[in-house]
């Protein structure tokens, strides 16, 4: 897998390996900023093409091919 840029995570495609309740694409909705300004990017939400469901993750998530696949298959 090539290397994931969690400054260019914003608005960038994946699919999840099992699906759970019809979700399988999702796009990374927003890129959440650590309080301290200095410190890196730790989480990043997620959102559910098919349902608009929102969740948080750690983004260094989407590294796990076991879970993750990047862009929509």
């Amino acid at each position: 897998m090539s290397r994931i840029n969690p400054k260019k995570l914003l608005m960038s495609k994946w699919t999840a390996v099992s699906i759970e309740q019809k979700q399988k694409h999702f796009l990374v909705s927003k890129v959440i900023e650590p309080e301290v300004p200095d410190m890196p990017i730790v989480e990043v939400e997620i959102e559910a093409v098919y349902s608009k469901v929102k969740r948080v993750i750690p983004w260094r998530q989407l590294h796990d091919v076991a879970v993750w696949k990047q862009g929509w298959h």
